[in-house]
């Protein structure tokens, strides 16, 4: 693979102009296909989409090559020494018998490192999509003792955020409307992670689930020679239901 990547770095003129700012979207877009893969459990597509990503990863690296900064070696051997001192249960004498307390081990080592975070919540990419983001800052929260002491006790916040939501709905402010939704979104996500739900997953899940659905709707439609804006909502719920059937 580095052989043929050295040669196209050479010979291909797209290759060839390509710079860190240039690929940056392309990698975005391959991991988002790598995660469709995932989500459809389709191996092939998921064997095919690693190694895109693992393309832009040596990519990157031959850049850094060629301007005497690093190259895979070094990303690879920089990889092994953190992997190895943040498992100190495996290479050092630190005792982590439960998956949690690694993580907590984790946590803290990031801290103590050298260049690592100089905060708990530092090492939180802020360009993450919003619910991703959400739900580490309280993995993170969580890994320092900064957490409900009963799970249960969570839906109490969940009912409190719906209850100002609705009540900044009744006072009519779209600023304080949407501060109310992005709390009562929090404490969802929140809530997902006390109960070991995944919420990205959750609601990607439930997304598919829509479109399924509401795909049904539209061929159905289409069935009997009409448009689904044509449909009555009586028609669609009817059309709907049908297709929740269809799928148990």
């Amino acid at each position: 693979m580095l052989d043929v990547l050295d040669t196209l770095r050479v010979k291909c003129p797209w290759d060839r102009k390509q710079t860190n700012e240039s690929l940056r979207p392309n990698t975005i877009e391959e991991v988002y296909e790598l995660v469709d893969a995932l989500m459809a459990e389709d191996n092939a597509n998921i064997c095919k989409e690693l190694g895109d990503v693992l393309l832009h990863v040596a990519f990157y690296s031959k850049i850094g090559e060629e301007k005497g900064e690093f190259d895979i070696v070094d990303v690879c051997d920089r990889l092994v020494a953190k992997l190895k001192y943040r498992h100190p249960h495996i290479y050092g004498d630190v005792k982590a018998d439960t998956a949690d307390q690694v993580v907590e081990n984790w946590e803290k080592l990031k801290l103590k490192e050298k260049n690592g975070n100089k905060t708990v919540l530092g090492g939180v990419p802020s360009a993450l999509p919003a619910m991703i983001k959400a739900a580490r800052i309280q993995e993170k929260a969580h890994n320092v003792g900064f957490d409900w002491e009963k799970r249960e006790d969570v839906w109490d916040k969940v009912k409190e955020e719906l209850g100002e939501v609705g009540q900044e709905i009744k006072n009519g402010s779209k600023a304080a409307i949407e501060e109310e939704f992005g709390d009562l979104l929090f404490a969802v996500i929140n809530a997902a992670r006390l109960y070991g739900v995944n919420p990205e997953n959750a609601l990607e899940h439930t997304n598919r689930k829509f479109i399924s659905r509401f795909n049904h709707i539209e061929t159905r439609a289409n069935e009997q020679g009409r448009s689904i804006s044509e449909l009555s909502l009586e028609e669609m719920d009817r059309l709907w239901d049908e297709a929740k059937k269809s799928k148990e």
